[in-house]
């Protein structure tokens, strides 16, 4: 039987493999997604990306089930709650720059009609980039797209949100694909 062929990223923790198989590459227009994967990236910075996948329910239960109209309203007694939950990464800078940037998330939701049409609006057609990944050395780690999207959030206001954190915002929602041509994802 031929073995299945997957990034190698994801190796073969179970959790990896399903959100590599049925979530990373695949086009993300629903904002309520978007700021789902805002949160986590914020929050992986200086991380694994597994590290936060296994904290991922309890991001969702601590940050009101990435609504960001409430999270935009959370106040200290929301941040210590937060500190004091064993279910998140418990970095106040992250906490405090999650709330930061759900009140900056709907602001560009009121200026652009979605957060979604502000992402996928630096996008030709709003259509996923197609990169052609042979090997994962093929794979950019920043482009110039991601400098000027994390430039533009910056200028806002956002915060761990830097270019790295923007392409992997990206490539986790679809933005861009960067499968590589052999994965059975792909």
């Amino acid at each position: 039987m031929e073995s299945l062929i997957r990034c190698d990223w994801c190796g073969s923790d179970p959790l990896y493999v399903k959100y590599h198989d049925e979530e990373w590459g695949r086009p993300v227009y629903d904002d309520k997604i978007l700021f789902e994967f805002l949160i986590l990236e914020g929050a992986q910075a200086g991380l694994s990306w597994i590290t936060i996948l296994k904290r991922r329910e309890g991001y969702r239960n601590a940050f009101a089930g990435f609504d960001a109209k409430k999270v935009a309203a959370f106040d200290e007694k929301d941040v210590e709650r937060l500190m004091n939950d064993p279910g998140i990464i418990r970095n106040r800078l992250k906490v405090l720059a999650a709330i930061n940037n759900a009140k900056l998330f709907i602001k560009i939701q009121e200026e652009f009609g979605s957060f979604s049409d502000y992402m996928w609006g630096y996008l030709p057609d709003k259509k996923p980039i197609q990169n052609q990944v042979v090997t994962m050395k093929d794979v950019p780690a920043r482009t110039d797209l991601s400098d000027a999207i994390s430039k533009d959030m910056k200028k806002r206001g956002f915060k761990f949100f830097g270019t790295t954190i923007c392409y992997a915002h990206m490539q986790a929602t679809g933005m861009v694909n960067d499968h590589k041509l052999s994965c059975l994802s792909r």
